[in-house]
């Protein structure tokens, strides 16, 4: 794939690296798709979703870039196991607090930059252009934006109008408890079980 990116045009890059990265997430991104959701359940409200995305989006940011520059590395079996961590604790936060806490935009920075660290991991597989580095990476990073921003919006359209319903607090139980039982289990597949 190297030597086919080698010969496109930088307009080529970017189309393919934006599509890469947003297929990362939709459809291929369970793990980041069921982080996203347990994001978007934690506030009703759209100011607090936007800090939450914007912390989770600079964190990724910076710790992909410093990846793909070589400059920080940890292996997929300490990435991927806290990956998991983090989803399961983001999910389990929003069964315990009504609403989103002061603490959560600082915790998804933090879980933020081990996502970055596995995206790196992904795009070390693809492979970069070694003389289009920096459109490959910017534009896969914004590919995995949009592809976030996809789902949040959707939930969005799908679920704002019933906020203030009475059964919406129980959707975002039932939706955590799934989240927080798939993520505990990569948890465990990823440590105990792996090998």
């Amino acid at each position: 794939m190297l030597a086919e990116v080698s010969e496109q045009t930088v307009w080529d890059v970017i189309g393919l690296y934006l599509q890469l990265g947003y297929t990362h997430i939709l459809p291929k991104g369970l793990d980041h798709i069921l982080f996203v959701l347990a994001l978007f359940f934690a506030s009703t409200r759209l100011k607090p979703l936007v800090w939450q995305i914007s912390a989770f989006t600079v964190a990724h940011t910076l710790t992909l870039g410093l990846a793909t520059l070589g400059l920080v590395t940890l292996p997929g079996s300490i990435v991927e196991p806290i990956i998991a961590l983090s989803i399961a604790f983001v999910a389990v936060e929003n069964l315990v607090f009504k609403d989103m806490t002061r603490w959560r935009p600082l915790v998804v920075f933090v879980f933020g930059l081990f996502h970055g660290l596995g995206f790196a991991g992904v795009l070390s597989e693809l492979g970069l252009p070694a003389g289009q580095l920096v459109p490959a990476l910017l534009s896969f990073n914004v590919g995995v934006e949009l592809g976030q921003l996809t789902i949040v919006l959707g939930c969005w359209l799908a679920l704002h109008r019933f906020r203030d319903a009475a059964w919406y607090p129980w959707l975002v139980r039932i939706v955590s408890v799934g989240i927080a039982l798939i993520a505990l289990w990569w948890t465990l597949e990823r440590t105990l079980l792996a090998g």
